[in-house]
């Protein structure tokens, strides 16, 4: 243990603690904009910088590690006057168009600024701004970039892959590409961490709204959206909305208000890829291909961009099932459009995601099997549909809950929990426990799959077949993993990975919370609704069944195959 004194009180607190921590145990918030806990603790912003009495430069907080006898100042003159005059050089360089900036009002430098009282600069206002390929899902605007570092840390360490980099030297250094050429050609697979993660509007998500909006308005349109497990327990963050008060059921209705004329759940396609991906995984390990490398689920669009990029060489291993995204868009320009008697060309179907990747995802050659463009039109992030009801001057919590349209609405309880790691997993257990014993297991026994690890491995007995699997979440550790299998120093038969922390409760298409990581609070509510639902398997979804039994024959039928698998190859 440590005693030092801070702000004239004394503390002690254990060895190796930083400054800033030791001081908010004390109830003190010290400023910051670069700091990331494990991720970025580098001082580049220097605001965090305190008063260490005897020392005749002041210190940063985040990296400095507390000593026995210190005493630190958090808030002295000299501390304000430094702020101050950082703060005031990071806005030179900053494009301070706040009201055109789609982080107003949820930007850490703007809060900054407004609580050091700075309503003008001395200094000359000098952005860069350099050109950007502004179709890539993934924007980059250089002219509000801080060089905070974030966004370099959170691609090299929490997902392996680092795009970015510091460019230049001295007055021009910036952050950009760590490659030549647009970001097109990188190995970028738009999971959208560097977006949640940027303190500022440096980098955000290619804005579809007006894509939406035209739809909407065209009389000729038949709007269909489909709403994803994940974004149930986030959309209401954006728009001061309490959990219990942000269902699903009042976005519909404010859905219903912006004039869509069906709101549909992404769970229901859910179900149906525990169907496709279930029987999938369950036929290769009765025919023991799973000898050396496992099934690898395929939901994800990062994770899979992330694998062919990286290692390509077992694309091959991934589930040829399509993300329940792509499965909707599919069943609802065939399935639907012929049950209720509406010409798929009308159809422009809708995805809400709390993925980024998704934009990249409906955009994909294969993505087009009901033979009427791509299957899935367009594809808005959790934080879009918010700006999209306040566009629409719509006060959600004054509407009262409608019901989610049918067929396409019913869900299981295994289809919700697909929103967090483990989700897609457990799901999956479950229907193929049914597959090879003909029984339901208890709904709880695979419930070991949950949980905030980055990386679990769990081995399940059904019949007399042990089923080895893993649950990963982050790239950073799905590239730990994939090695580890190549060095054979694991082996597994079904792995389940997701590209975000937590998995698509953390998604990169997410309401922001700067510094606060908000999967753990988000997974929760998808498991209440599944202990909630009275169907809890996704094989026993009434409308799932009435759709084999009317369309698509059985799952890994020959039509299942057309409209519900991919080859990954492509």
């Amino acid at each position: 243990m440590v005693s030092l004194i801070i702000n004239r009180r004394q503390i002690t607190v254990s060895e190796g603690t930083t400054v800033m921590k030791a001081a908010a145990s004390l109830g003190l918030s010290i400023p910051h904009l670069c700091y990331l806990k494990n991720l970025n603790e580098i001082g580049a912003c220097r605001l965090c910088v305190v008063e260490l009495v005897g020392s005749d430069k002041l210190i940063t907080a985040c990296n400095t590690l507390v000593e026995e006898g210190m005493q630190i100042y958090t808030n002295s003159p000299r501390v304000q006057a430094a702020r101050r005059t950082n703060l005031q050089l990071v806005l030179s360089q900053h494009a301070t168009s706040c009201t055109t900036c789609v982080r107003s009002g949820n930007c850490s430098l703007q809060t900054l600024a407004q609580e050091a009282g700075l309503y003008d600069d001395p200094y000359r206002l000098e952005p860069i701004r350099e050109p950007w390929n502004k179709q890539f899902p993934l924007i980059r605007d250089s002219s509000k970039c801080v060089k905070c570092m974030r966004c370099i840390q959170v691609c090299e360490k929490l997902q392996s892959i680092g795009i970015w980099d510091i460019i230049g030297t001295g007055s021009r250094t910036t952050v950009g590409l760590k490659t030549p050429g647009p970001i097109s050609t990188s190995h970028c697979v738009v999971c959208g961490q560097c977006v949640t993660h940027c303190p500022v509007g440096a980098l955000r998500e290619r804005d579809d709204l007006d894509r939406v909006q035209a739809a909407l308005n065209d009389p000729t349109i038949i709007t269909i959206a489909q709403v994803a497990p994940a974004v149930r327990t986030a959309w209401g963050e954006g728009l001061d909305m309490a959990p219990g008060m942000a269902t699903e059921k009042r976005l519909a209705a404010a859905l219903k208000k912006l004039g869509f004329n069906y709101v549909f759940d992404t769970n229901f396609t859910a179900d149906l890829t525990i169907m496709e991906e279930g029987s999938e995984f369950v036929r290769k390990l009765e025919r023991h291909k799973l000898t050396r490398y496992p099934m690898f689920t395929s939901c994800c669009p990062a994770w899979v961009q992330f694998l062919k990029n990286e290692y390509p060489e077992l694309a091959g291993c991934l589930s040829t099932a399509k993300s329940p995204q792509q499965m909707f868009g599919a069943i609802a320009k065939t399935y639907f459009a012929a049950t209720f008697n509406v010409d798929p060309s009308r159809i422009r179907c809708v995805s809400i995601m709390p993925c980024m990747a998704k934009k990249s995802e409906c955009t994909l050659p294969d993505m087009d099997a009901a033979g009427y463009g791509q299957d899935v039109d367009i594809t808005i992030t959790t934080r879009e549909v918010d700006r999209l009801i306040r566009q629409g001057n719509i006060i959600p919590r004054m509407l009262p809950e409608i019901e989610l349209d049918f067929p396409l609405g019913s869900y299981s309880g295994a289809g919700v929990i697909f929103g967090a790691s483990g989700g897609v997993m457990e799901a999956g257990l479950r229907t193929a426990y049914h597959l090879i014993t003909g029984q339901n297991p208890d709904p709880e026994a695979f419930h070991a799959v949950r949980g905030m690890d980055g990386w679990k491995a769990y081995d399940f007995k059904i019949k007399d077949i042990t089923v080895r699997t893993a649950t990963v979440y982050g790239l950073s550790n799905a590239r730990r993993l994939i090695e580890a299998v190549k060095r054979g120093d694991v082996h597994y038969d079904f792995v389940e990975i997701m590209a975000c922390p937590g998995g698509c409760v953390g998604g990169g298409g997410q309401p922001i919370h700067d510094g606060y990581e908000m999967a753990e609070d988000r997974a929760p509510i998808l498991y209440e609704l599944d202990k909630k639902n009275p169907v809890r398997f996704s094989h026993e979804n009434p409308e799932i069944q009435r759709l084999y039994r009317e369309f698509l024959g059985k799952p890994l039928s020959e039509e299942s195959h057309r409209l519900l698998h991919t080859h990954h190859h492509l």
